[in-house]
């Protein structure tokens, strides 16, 4: 496909240069044919001179080789351009044939047959594109893509997540549908083999399959290698399959304009009077003065701390003149859910974007469109994966001091990971929230609320919008889990804690802090003695 485009971009600059070669045989003639200056001009015999007539002759004859050289010369150039041009346009059309373009599928729609088998060319030049039949040199250890492996009953994969595990069932649909449908159809390759239909051959069945490997070319397809029982203990049958991508198809192409599209923020609270003033600087600063289409719907829970809140959120309003927000104050105690509730439905005016936000949370204004754009009422709602800082006390700990909050909001494994099993900030149309019921208000004080109402999103019609984002972070703040709550709410928040502190290998560090200063120690008094 490279190629070809590249012979395309490279085709007209071709024609170009035979259309200036054109132009040069006519600029050379003319100037051979036009006459010399005097200072140039050759000697020529006297009118009167006994030789005048075999010397003129001679200097027109010589004067007609050369014009004539000069015209087979260029002709000869003309000829082997031409050829160059005729060799080019073959190998475009032998490239078109071999690799047709998908464009050029979707254009045979009136054909059916054609673009069938348009379609089906296009596929097995897939197979010859990916690295089925042969290697390809990579440039480094990490361009090379891994095999997963799989039997019956299991999936052993590389990229686990913080949500899945090396060893697990398939728990997604479709990951289950494929896998199975590779086997079955492994299965029935082995009963139905090539060649000779009337001879007796063994009876496979699933049970047979020992193990498969398998993996995906992003742009090509996904390869299966699977490996079913023999005749005999040491023999083995393999069967390679191939699961060939189409080619790239339009699906929409509209204009979005979300100039009008207002944001309302809620945000549950209690007490943490610290934290909200430095949320509302962010708040501030991406929220109104970058953006500007947003409003702020404070749900606090109790009295404590309650004027200090109100204080910062008033202080706010007056420096940045800014009007959208509303508080709403509950005597009773916290529950995150019954906060977010109470907002989202405390909104009185048409339909808005509700974005569940928590106090720890920093966004940025790009993550604000990406709420926009990934939410559509009766269609569509947004579940972002958040970047979770770590402690910055044990990240930044060898640093003279720890660098400011925005120095801070570095996407790196040293420094935070993608909250994958966190479903609390999320984005959808209040339309949507009312319709599918809210949030379950018997779930109490911290967790539950939040995948209650992902499960409910996802057992219903709409599309549900999963996917790392680079603008939402969650700030590392000290976790306490409460004795109030229930063995299950408690197990998740002692996770989510043990989560937020560090890395893997910086949490090794810390277990082998005194084994790394004996080692230094030593280091130290061996040098001295040398």
């Amino acid at each position: 496909m490279m190629l070809r485009r590249g012979f395309i971009l490279f085709l007209p600059r071709l024609v170009g240069l035979v259309v200036v070669a054109c132009c040069l045989v006519s600029i050379v003639y003319m100037l051979a044919c036009t006459p010399r200056g005097d200072n140039q001009q050759l000697a020529l015999p006297r009118v009167h001179s006994p030789t005048a007539k075999e010397g003129y002759e001679a200097i027109l004859q010589e004067r007609e080789e050369q014009h004539r050289n000069y015209v087979i010369s260029l002709k000869k150039q003309i000829t082997q351009l031409k050829a160059e041009l005729q060799g080019r346009s073959e190998q475009l059309k032998n490239m078109q044939d071999q690799y047709p373009d998908p464009l050029d599928i979707r254009l045979h729609h009136s054909n059916p047959e054609k673009a069938q088998a348009t379609l089906l060319a296009f596929l097995r030049s897939q197979i010859d594109k990916a690295e089925v039949h042969s290697g390809v040199k990579l440039s480094t250890e990490y361009a090379a893509v891994p095999f997963e492996s799989f039997t019956l009953q299991k999936v052993y994969q590389l990229e686990t997540g913080l949500t899945r595990h090396p060893e697990e069932k398939p728990v997604r649909k479709d990951k289950r549908d494929e896998l199975i449908e590779v086997i079955e159809l492994a299965v029935g390759s082995l009963n139905n083999p090539e060649g000779d239909s009337n001879a007796k051959h063994r009876v496979y069945t699933a049970s047979d399959f020992v193990e498969g490997i398998y993996r995906t070319e992003k742009d090509k397809g996904t390869l299966y290698e699977l490996t079913f029982k023999g005749d005999t203990k040491h023999q083995f049958k393999k069967i390679v399959l191939f699961r060939p991508f189409g080619p790239v198809m339009k699906v929409k192409n509209e204009n979005v304009n979300m100039a009008d599209t207002l944001i309302n923020v809620i945000v549950p609270l209690a007490k943490r009077a610290s934290k909200f003033r430095q949320f509302m600087q962010n708040f501030r600063e991406m929220g109104i003065q970058q953006d500007g289409r947003i409003h702020l719907t404070v749900v606090y829970f109790g009295k404590e701390q309650m004027n200090e809140v109100k204080s910062i959120l008033e202080n706010t309003s007056k420096a940045a003149s800014f009007k959208n927000f509303t508080f709403i104050q509950l005597n009773e105690e916290f529950s995150r859910g019954k906060g977010l509730d109470v907002g989202a439905r405390f909104w009185k005016g048409n339909n808005v974007v509700l974005f569940f936000c928590d106090v720890d949370i920093y966004f940025t204004a790009e993550f604000l469109n990406s709420c926009r754009l990934n939410t559509q009422p009766g269609k569509k709602v947004f579940y972002p994966v958040l970047f979770s800082q770590y402690n910055p006390s044990i990240i930044y700990g060898h640093h003279d001091s720890i660098p400011s909050l925005e120095q801070q909001l570095i996407i790196k494994k040293e420094t935070g990971f993608w909250r994958d099993f966190g479903f609390g900030m999320t984005c959808q149309y209040r339309s949507d929230f009312i319709n599918i019921g809210g949030f379950d208000l018997d779930i109490k004080g911290w967790g539950g609320e939040d995948v209650h109402l992902y499960r409910k999103y996802l057992h219903s019609n709409l599309i549900v919008i999963r996917t790392p984002v680079r603008g939402l972070f969650h700030l590392w703040h000290e976790k306490q889990c409460l004795d109030e709550l229930t063995p299950e709410q408690y197990k998740m928040c002692m996770q989510s804690k043990a989560m937020n502190e560090a890395s893997h290998s910086q949490l090794g560090m810390l277990v082998f802090k005194q084994e790394i200063e004996t080692h230094l120690q030593r280091q130290k008094l061996s040098s001295k003695k040398t």
